[in-house]
């Protein structure tokens, strides 16, 4: 007895419904897996630390490194590169900084590890030093630069981050005046180079001072200019002698 054309229709339709379902599932699957991969690929949320350094041209002294996490609900006005700050603005800055952020921690590699080391590593051991002296623990870190210290948390470079970046400024910032005080407080011990001028760079004043005065025990021995000093200096000893 043959079918009604309605159930000839049906019997057409169904292979057609399978094969719509059959896609739709896997459009659904390849849309969840979509989802996933999208999910996996954002920042894990959480505290967000800003990383940055002071003192890495400087023949004299420790580089310092600073970590921030800033509070959102606590914005500070301002918030910029430090060099681009004058000292006025960057202690006020400092000063708002320590107490509105969530936690502040301010590190340095010391002069003779900056000679040890060398400047690179030194400057990536004060970051570490920073960062793991926060008082609380950051899911992501963004470091200043393009090269991360050793860390235990996820972590991100950012080339020029100190202007894109606000817990990243308020880290150069916090660098930089702590750097700043503690050559004013090495110019008390030796007033003669003037580390209150020159924070430590090798400007006429200081290339003066180094070479009339030669270095002092905060000078970086393994810098070219300083090296050059402490040569001359051992080859006029050496001439006197003989």
């Amino acid at each position: 007895m043959p079918l009604p054309k309605s159930s000839k229709l049906e019997s057409k339709k169904a292979p057609l419904k399978s094969k719509l379902a059959r896609t739709r599932t896997a459009s659904s699957a390849k849309g969840l897996l979509i989802a996933e991969q999208v999910a996996l690929s954002w920042d894990t949320p959480g505290l967000l630390a800003g990383v940055d350094e002071a003192g890495r041209g400087p023949l004299a002294g420790p580089v310092f490194a600073a970590a921030v996490i800033l509070d959102d609900l606590k914005p500070i006005k301002g918030l910029a590169d430090s060099k681009v700050l004058t000292a006025k603005r960057r202690e006020k800055l400092y000063d708002e900084i320590l107490a509105k952020a969530l936690c502040c921690s301010v590190a340095q590699a010391s002069t003779d590890e900056v000679d040890t080391l060398n400047i690179l590593q030194a400057t990536m051991l004060a970051m570490q030093r920073a960062v793991q002296g926060l008082r609380l623990k950051p899911a992501k870190v963004l470091v200043d630069g393009n090269r991360i210290p050793k860390l235990d948390v996820l972590a991100e470079a950012i080339v020029k981050g100190d202007s894109k970046v606000q817990a990243i400024s308020a880290a150069s910032i916090l660098a930089k005046v702590s750097r700043d005080r503690w050559c004013a407080d090495l110019h008390v011990a030796y007033p003669e180079y003037g580390f209150d001028q020159h924070k430590g760079y090798g400007t006429a004043q200081h290339m003066a001072a180094l070479n009339e005065y030669g270095p002092c025990p905060e000078h970086r021995k393994s810098f070219a200019p300083v090296t050059a000093v402490l040569h001359l200096k051992a080859h006029a000893k050496v001439r006197s002698k003989t």
